[in-house]
Formats: C-alpha cells, structure tokens, sequence
C-alpha cells in the first residue's frame, strides 16, 4: 500500500514509522526540516515542503497514493490538504485529523474525508468506556458518520444478561461484533450467551442506536 502522510509531529512521525515497518511504502511530508530529521526510520520516504501546495503534493508521489492522511497540528492545512488528495489526485482514501473538535462537522466528503479522527473526542470516549456501566459509549464513527462503532458494558439491569444473540430481537442495520470478558476477545455468534460485566461491541447504521440501548440497556434505564 502506498501511503502519504502530512504533517512530521509526533502523530505523523508515529505512523510512517509504523506503517513503514509493517512494509507499506511510506512518504512524510513536513515543511519543517528539523520536524523531518526527528524521524527514526530509513525506510520512509520525506518530502520537504508545505503539504498544501499541489506542486509538493506531486512530489510526494500523491497521485500514486492508496491512503492520504492529512495529520498536521492546523485543522484547516488538514481539510485543505484532504480536499487536494481527493479532488485533484484522486486518492481512494483520505484520512484526516481534526484537532479541535469543534471543527469535527467541517470534516466531510465535502472537504474530501472519508474519515476523520479526533485525538480528544477518542480519549474521552475511552474515559467514558472505561467509568461507564450500562450505556452505549461511541468508539468510532465510519462512512462519514453514518455507521458506529458503540460499545456496552451490561450490568445487571441489562435485558440482554443471560440471553444468548440470536434471541435478541435486533435490526437488521444492528450487528454485534465482538465482545470482551474477563479479558479475552469473543466473536459474537448466535449461540454466544451474554453476562453481567461483558463489554459488548456494535456496528450501528441509521438511527438504530435507541433501539441498541432498548435491548441492551433497557427500556427504562436513562440514556
């Protein structure tokens, strides 16, 4: 896979090393030459320039892009740098960070994203995953927002607590994917029985998350 990053923070740095070592050809683009020089890997390419600029874009073999991520620290260099990769590179897929999350609703197929990721909205996701019992929690939003990833932790109140999947009576936009008890990873089957304590992970579409938490949560208990 032939990836291009903007933006040689400690973000950007992260994954091109990363994605550099698990064997994907790799570019960082940074208009900061010191930026570029903190990069611990040879096995990435670097561009030095402003990502913005369609004329350093082409440099950095964008047009040869499968995946575009645009992870500056400025939240309109990254929608301006994803409006690039998707319109005048035509690049499949474009990933972008959103720093700010006030800014998170700028950050569409409008502006050429196909996902957006935002640092502070994952960590207070995660904060609330881990004090929350008993509501859906949303971990990642995909397909511009139009599909969710929500996780649960049944508690005894929960409807769902010793039934087993297939006789939950969920929509057919509703898929339970996994779910993780007493520390181990389990497929969610139709046999799969559910307990107190599991940590249950959905795919959510639509507007299909009241009726999730009916079955999950229950009816009665406060969203």
């Amino acid at each position: 896979m032939n990836v291009v990053i903007a933006g040689a923070g400690n973000i950007g740095r992260y994954l091109s090393v990363d994605l550099a070592a698990r064997g994907h050809d790799t570019t960082l683009i940074d208009q900061s030459d010191a930026a570029l020089a903190m990069v611990p890997s040879s096995d990435l390419h670097m561009t030095s320039g402003d990502a913005c600029s369609p004329k350093v874009l082409e440099s950095a073999g964008t047009r040869q892009a499968d995946v575009v991520i645009a992870a500056t620290g400025d939240d309109e260099d990254n929608l301006v740098i994803s409006l690039l990769a998707k319109q005048e590179f035509a690049v499949p897929r474009v990933l972008a960070r959103v720093n700010h999350p006030v800014n998170e609703w700028l950050f569409d197929e409008a502006w050429g994203v196909d996902l957006a990721v935002s640092p502070p909205h994952l960590l207070a996701a995660l904060v609330e995953e881990e004090v929350s019992t008993g509501d859906l929690v949303s971990l990642l939003k995909l397909q511009r927002g139009r599909v969710q990833l929500l996780e649960i932790r049944l508690d005894e109140r929960s409807p769902a607590v010793d039934k087993r999947v297939e006789e939950l009576e969920l929509p057919a936009n509703v898929a339970l994917v996994a779910l993780v008890r007493d520390g181990n990873v389990v497929t969610c089957r139709a046999t799969t029985p559910l307990t107190v304590g599991d940590e249950v992970l959905a795919l959510v579409a639509g507007d299909e998350t009241g009726e999730l938490r009916r079955q999950l949560v229950g009816a009665g208990q406060e969203p």
